[in-house]
């Protein structure tokens, strides 16, 4: 089997595929604001701005791998 297939949700490993993942992820969001979450996270002090940094960083950098995908049905 390909790996990368593997790796991206092809088969259902020790904690299922990252495609199922995030399916589930997406479905867990719905009617959510995620500003909303994220500005709770950071009040009850669970995320600190350092954090919140670097996920930022990383979520720019991923928008960039992603956006050929935009608009596809």
């Amino acid at each position: 089997m390909n790996p990368l297939f593997k790796q991206y949700g092809g088969s259902q490993g020790q904690n299922g595929g990252i495609l199922q993942q995030f399916g589930q992820f997406m479905e867990q969001m719905k009617g959510k604001n995620p500003n909303d979450l994220i500005n709770q996270l950071v009040s009850e002090g669970k995320v600190n701005e350092d954090q919140l940094n670097q996920v930022k960083t990383r979520a720019q950098q991923m928008q960039g791998i992603f956006k050929p995908f935009f608009g596809m049905k």
